[in-house]
């Protein structure tokens, strides 16, 4: 992307190994999970677990194809950078700046959940204010420095991984001792007491995939990180095969003991399944600590995102597929000019917390779907490229590949095809079918602009 030199002599990233890690560790774990898998449950009930094994495998393949071109051409710009050189300039200019759109509206997402957490402590509190005090403190701490950030994410992550993990623990130990339920051990007859194990069939299991694959979103920023690692064939790897473990632990292990404890039909949709989850079976005290926690896994991803976004504007910059305005760093070597204009736009979302606060996270993370799938889909396609630009020897030399190459690659790409199908089927997310074409639209046009002028 651009000139990667020049991008690593300017921006003092000031990032550690173990703020690395941990980001990468706490990128799986987010709003889509703590807030939206209340969604997700509705329409599949228990099975919902194997809806995000299916997602997960599938995400499993969309990184593998990242890695393989991140470890034979490590470079910083990763995704957006090897669709400029594969598929052509106008996918690397609709890459990058989609990749910019889809974090300015997980980060709407994630502000919007923070109101709805906030409001579990103080229900007179609108939502709108949460949203814009969040906004201006993550904004506030991109801008001093990288460091700042980095050590804000590092307890972030720390916190929701900790958290994770003893919810599991206390989870079995309700489910197999009966701790905290009367030394009376629950079972696990919740899952299929109440209408089976799939209780809505598979139309049911369909439509939550939309929102299982918005909860996956952010999971390329490990192969992104990865691409401007000191040791790409050691990093690369072990970042991305420990994307399927976190999907195992932290999602299916979470929301299948959510759903031994609690009846599936009595999750409700206002605020988070896990929250409520404590709140039913008598433990407060663990209610208050959990709500703690999954706001911190808002502001947490809110913060991830704002970053990306005054990186990606950076970088875009440097490629000439942006404004040179946005090159321009301060004194603290930060993008900010990039971060600035992301949370002017981010701004929509206080408006929008503001007008419709019971509907605003549906339609966010509508687009934001339609987003992602879009930067996963040109992944794939690119990596399709990058085999085919390939002798057979030089395939033969791949160290990463993708594994079952092409049918896994196919099976993936028809996957994301029929979950923007799917959307058509769900009131609420057909917004983002109509946002998606003017979005494009706008690209191209403005892409068209940049080559004449």
């Amino acid at each position: 992307m651009g000139n990667p030199n020049l991008e690593k002599e300017d921006l003092k990233r000031g990032l550690s190994s173990r703020h690395i890690q941990l980001i990468a560790l706490g990128g799986a774990i987010g709003v889509g999970l703590f807030y939206g898998s209340s969604a997700t449950i509705k329409l599949a009930g228990p099975a919902v677990v194997l809806s995000y094994l299916v997602g997960g495998i599938v995400i499993f393949a969309i990184m593998r194809a990242l890695g393989e071109m991140a470890v034979a051409e490590p470079v910083s710009g990763s995704f957006s950078s090897y669709a400029n050189r594969y598929l052509g300039p106008f996918a690397g200019y609709l890459t990058g700046w989609t990749y910019w759109f889809m974090w300015v509206v997980v980060g709407m997402a994630e502000i919007t959940v923070v109101g709805v957490y906030v409001n579990y402590w103080f229900p007179d509190i609108p939502q709108w204010v949460s949203a814009l005090a969040a906004l201006v403190v993550i904004t506030a701490i991109n801008l001093i420095n990288v460091k700042a950030f980095g050590e804000f994410e590092f307890w972030f992550a720390m916190i929701k991984i900790v958290a994770i993990i003893g919810m599991l623990l206390a989870g079995l130990a309700i489910i197999l001792f009966g701790i905290g339920n009367g030394g009376q051990a629950l079972g696990f007859d919740n899952l299929w007491a109440h209408g089976g194990f799939m209780p809505n069939g598979i139309n049911g299991i369909l439509l939550s995939l939309v929102m299982v694959m918005f909860s996956f979103g952010g999971v390329e920023l490990v192969g992104i990180t990865a691409g401007e690692a000191e040791n790409p064939k050691r990093t690369i790897p072990k970042a991305i095969n420990s994307v399927i473990w976190r999907i195992l632990i932290f999602y299916i292990g979470a929301l299948g003991i959510m759903m031994i404890l609690f009846p599936w039909n009595k999750v409700g949709s206002e605020g988070s399944p896990f929250v409520q989850i404590f709140d039913s079976i008598g433990i407060p005290g663990a209610a208050h600590i959990i709500n703690f926690v999954v706001l911190t896994a808002a502001l947490s991803s809110f913060n991830s995102g704002l970053f990306s976004t005054g990186r990606m504007l950076y970088n875009l910059s440097l490629q000439k597929n942006g404004p040179a305005y946005f090159s321009k760093l301060n004194s603290s070597s930060s993008p900010s000019r990039g971060i600035l204009f992301s949370s002017l736009f981010l701004l929509i979302a206080v408006f929008l917390n503001y007008i419709v606060p019971e509907k605003v996270f549906m339609y966010i993370s509508a687009v934001a779907t339609v987003a992602v799938i879009t930067s996963w889909t040109i992944i794939l396609l690119t990596q399709q490229k990058f085999r085919k630009a390939r002798s057979a020897a030089e395939v033969a030399e791949l160290e990463f590949k993708l594994p079952f190459y092409p049918y896994s690659s196919w099976f993936a790409l028809a996957f994301l095809a029929l979950v923007i199908v799917l959307m058509a089927f769900i009131e609420g997310m057909r917004v983002a079918l109509f946002v998606g074409p003017i979005w494009y639209a706008i690209l191209y046009i403005g892409y068209r602009m940049k080559k004449s002028a």
